[in-house]
């Protein structure tokens, strides 16, 4: 998806939708698409090209004004996004980005890919597993529904270390076959998801485009050893593949968007992750709100696990594909922190509002709205997301129907489902804005 793109005036949201072609039978089904392409507002090919230098530094904050505005032309949103979500510095040059994905490419995806393909040769094949392919003790099930060799070895893999080593290594040989168990058992379900994720779409008709995402998510689940595949991922991880042709520029962009997300989902015995913003979630509302707060908690939803799917997926289910793109990078560009390259890349580096630039409005400019704010303020409270604000503004939006209706939980969630297809992305995003200002101002006093 490249090229430039004449604009004049107002776009159809056609022309958007044409990059993201849904299925006929679905055209019935899914919310329309409200984001429109804007002359002098959107981010096209031709700005995004001449917001570069000679030798490749961006200007972020020319940028940033766009997307914080309008949003990102479909045909360049991949390579915007990777800048977005940190995955490139925008003070590198074009040589150093491209020595960087490549490095990405063929060392460090293609080395975990072959890792994967040694342990289970589908992976990469161009099919996808939907069947457990081991039982829990590590022995393999052949079930021929499944698009793989049934005579390839799939017995666990160890190491036969050095008879002097053995017993040092014992520990690590178990944790390693543990871990690849674990690993096998959730291939089929991965394969699952994959094939429900985003049916709507014509580009999922391809099975290749099928075997990408799961090849991506896969690989994903193999590499982080802390929480491996949940369910939800296959909904944050599909757009990437959708953006970026290349598989290795696709995992790396999802990467780069679940170190966004990767908390929300932790989970241990007695909580979730997420759970963490759906406090943040509850002090603001509290806060900004405290009649609405309270006649949710006279239901019992005090603890606003009505918003787990919102914030768990950031609102696939309440947007159409379009739409929910388009609030993805407006929040990104709201949220962004020129410092996200080296906090992400540099071993000791942390983004540390207290020595941020307050005083040098050129370098400001370099942030987003939403982080400016919380950099004037001193506020950095991880939990309390952009995504947080826009639930609570949702929220607020809905406080008359909510109040008058609202019985119970079912009641809430009903109201929030009604929402499907018609939220304003923009709107929403400078509606947790105003939020965010007031909040931030009664946390002072």
């Amino acid at each position: 998806m490249g090229g430039d793109v004449a604009c004049c005036g107002v776009v159809d949201s056609g022309e958007s939708d044409s990059f993201y072609a849904t299925k006929p039978e679905y055209q019935d089904d899914v919310p329309k698409t409200r984001f429109k392409l804007r002359a002098g507002k959107t981010l096209s090919a031709r700005k995004w090209n001449s917001a570069f230098s000679q030798d490749g530094q961006l200007d972020i904050a020319k940028v940033l004004r766009r997307i914080q505005r309008g949003g990102v032309h479909p045909s360049i949103k991949g390579v915007v996004w990777e800048f977005l979500l940190g995955s490139f510095d925008p003070n590198s040059t074009f040589n150093e980005r491209n020595q960087l994905r490549q490095h990405r490419r063929w060392y460090q995806y293609g080395t975990w890919k072959s890792e994967c393909q040694k342990m289970e040769p589908t992976i990469g094949s161009g099919t996808i597993i939907l069947a457990p392919i081991i039982t829990t003790d590590g022995r393999p099930i052949c079930d021929p529904s499944n698009n793989r060799d049934t005579q390839e070895d799939n017995t666990v893999p160890t190491s036969t270390p050095d008879a002097s080593l053995k017993h040092e290594e014992h520990a690590v040989d178990t944790d390693l076959e543990k871990k690849v168990i674990q690993w096998k058992l959730t291939l089929h379900q991965i394969g699952l998801d994959v094939v429900r994720t985003d049916r709507s779409l014509v580009f999922y008709e391809s099975e290749a485009n099928l075997a990408k995402l799961w090849n991506v998510l896969a690989v994903y689940a193999w590499i982080d050893n802390e929480i491996g595949y949940c369910q939800g991922m296959n909904d944050l991880c599909s757009p990437t593949v959708v953006l970026l042709e290349n598989e290795a520029d696709a995992f790396w962009c999802f990467e780069h968007v679940m170190r966004r997300m990767r908390e929300n989902f932790k989970a241990t015995a007695s909580s979730i992750g997420v759970q963490s913003q759906l406090n943040a979630l509850a002090t603001i509302i509290k806060m900004v709100d405290p009649k609405l707060h309270q006649h949710l908690e006279n239901l019992d939803g005090g603890e606003y696990i009505f918003a787990f799917r919102m914030l768990m997926v950031l609102f696939r289910r309440e947007f159409s594909f379009v739409d929910a793109l388009y609030l993805w990078e407006l929040m990104w560009a709201m949220e962004y922190n020129p410092s996200l390259f080296s906090l992400y890349e540099g071993p000791n580096a942390a983004m540390d509002r207290n020595n941020a630039p307050k005083g040098n409005d050129k370098l400001l400019k370099q942030y987003g709205r939403f982080e400016r704010k919380n950099l004037k303020t001193g506020f950095s409270d991880k939990s309390s997301s952009l995504s947080v604000f826009v639930v609570a503004g949702i929220l607020k939006s809905k406080k008359k129907q909510l109040l008058r209706e609202a019985r119970g939980l079912d009641n809430v969630l009903k109201v929030l489902n009604e929402l499907t297809g018609k939220l304003d992305a923009k709107k929403a995003c400078n509606e947790a804005l105003k939020i965010h200002k007031k909040y931030l101002s009664k946390t002072k006093k």
